[in-house]
């Protein structure tokens, strides 16, 4: 058992080591007119996307940006964009629906209200993934205080969901500081190797890129 902890460890190093160089190697390349996102893609094998689905949500170290918001709430409330049950029937318009969903990053909702919200906006939100849920986005009380701890949660949040036999998420951008990119890399490689049923025999291999870069891969082997 120490042997199987001890050879765990030494590859997770080897792996942290290997995205340290990758990502020097990207700070490298050509400067861009915006600041590039940084993406960690693991592709998968032996992995059934259907029967082994993954549906996680972690906490990252560092925030990579502010995430828009929208709020499914009885009463407005200033602090968050609010759509109140009376403003529901707008978006019975397919259009007004669509333009909705692609304007904000996540959805929250008091839990009282989640009965209407479903059925109003489910058809929308389910498939693009952004249905407030007890994991993420429901509020017993939509109080200053519940509101508040809700978006920081979500502002330092990523949720990873297996959709296909290759997983990628965002770790960063080009301006934040190497050491907090590796570190939300490792935090997200983690825990999607921890939840793979069989570890790291079912991760193909790793990459890092920039919106704009070639990917740099990473050996696990």
């Amino acid at each position: 058992m120490l042997r199987i902890m001890w050879e765990a460890k030494t590859k997770m190093a080897e792996i942290e080591t290997q995205i340290k160089e990758a990502l020097t190697n990207l700070n490298s390349e050509k400067e861009r007119k915006f600041d590039q996102t940084v993406d960690l893609i693991i592709n998968l094998q032996k992995f059934n996307v259907k029967k082994d689905s993954i549906n996680l949500f972690i906490n990252l170290p560092h925030k990579i940006k502010d995430k828009k918001i929208a709020g499914f709430l009885e009463v407005k409330n200033d602090s968050i964009d609010t759509i109140t049950p009376n403003e529901f029937i707008k978006y019975k318009d397919k259009k007004e629906l669509k333009r909705l969903v692609s304007k904000y990053d996540f959805f929250v909702a008091q839990g009282n209200l989640m009965p209407k919200v479903a059925t109003t906006f489910g058809r929308a939100l389910g498939p693009a993934g952004k249905m407030p849920s007890p994991q993420m986005g429901i509020m017993l009380n939509a109080d200053e205080k519940s509101i508040s701890a809700l978006r920081e949660k979500i502002d330092t949040g990523v949720k990873i969901r297996t959709k296909e036999s290759s997983i990628k998420l965002a770790v960063g951008k080009k301006s934040m500081k190497e050491e907090d990119v590796l570190e939300n890399a490792m935090a997200i490689y983690n825990a999607i190797l921890k939840a793979l049923p069989r570890k790291i025999e079912n991760i193909k291999n790793v990459e890092l890129k920039y919106t704009m870069s070639k990917p740099q891969k990473i050996s696990l082997r």
